[in-house]
């Protein structure tokens, strides 16, 4: 009971004070879960909050910020120049937040053999130059390849660190989010497929890339050769309750709910 007063006159210290406004969150289901949970402890510290936050993937959130639909983007990758571009010409000016770390986990069925893998045999495994497990030390078994699809950052993310922005063989099956690539990898067995390491989870089995684990220390100190940052944008300088929300997702508190959520935090 304490530690839940604790939490509350916390979360008090950014809520208080403020008028009510309705809060859009939209975009990365990598950072979606984050996302929920500030959000529900931000508005019980908060009975004017309004919130509501809802994923799509990292470009359909930066899109919608700049179409002026949602007030804060969850992206797990990087604004694109582009994206930039055209949101310079709508008046718009993002600002970046860098509210997590995260590490790209490979997954494969638990039923699977291959506990480590490298970057070359990743690269070949979806790229399709590799089909059967026996080729990277597994059983007779053909490999299916599960990719998220191409609105999403953590897509174009590991299309940058994992395969040098080579094109996923063809064949992939394309998820719309981390919880679609890991059931469908927990379901099929010569399945592989990767998530946000928040969504690592006993239903699949994370290997090791080059021999090293994603984890919050590989993470941190950039052993992990999959690891990034994921961000929240909003218009501008913050202002009004988004400033406040955003002061609460950097909060200790917010870095808390982070580890909580089972990503890195920044503090």
């Amino acid at each position: 009971m304490k530690k839940v007063l604790a939490v509350v006159f916390a979360a008090t210290m950014f809520a208080g004070n403020v008028f009510a406004q309705k809060i859009v969150l939209e975009g990365s289901t990598t950072v979606l879960p984050i996302a929920q949970r500030a959000a529900e402890e931000y508005m019980d510290a908060n009975s004017k909050a309004d919130l509501t936050v809802r994923g799509g993937g990292s470009g359909v959130g930066i899109n919608s910020l700049i179409a002026g639909t949602c007030d804060i983007a969850m992206s797990s990758r990087a604004i694109r120049d582009t994206e930039i571009q055209n949101a310079d010409a709508k008046g718009r000016k993002t600002k970046a937040f860098v509210v997590a770390m995260d590490g790209i986990a490979v997954i494969v069925n638990n039923s699977n053999s291959v506990s480590s893998l490298s970057k070359k045999q990743i690269a070949d495994i979806y790229t399709g130059k590799v089909t059967n497990w026996s080729e990277v030390g597994g059983k007779n078994e053909k490999i299916v390849v599960v990719s998220r699809d191409s609105a999403s950052g953590t897509f174009e993310s590991f299309s940058e660190l994992a395969l040098n922005k080579q094109k996923v063989i063809g064949s992939a099956l394309m998820q719309a989010s981390n919880q679609a690539i890991s059931t469908t990898v927990s379901k099929t067995p010569g399945a592989i497929g990767y998530v946000g390491i928040g969504y690592i989870s006993g239903s699949i089995k994370a290997v090791s890339i080059d021999g090293i684990m994603p984890s919050a220390e590989t993470v941190l100190t950039g052993k992990y050769p999959y690891s990034r940052p994921l961000f929240m944008y909003t218009n501008g300088e913050p202002k009004g309750q988004v400033k406040d929300f955003m002061d609460f997702v950097l909060s200790k508190d917010g870095q808390r709910i982070v580890s909580e959520e089972g990503f890195v935090a920044l503090q």
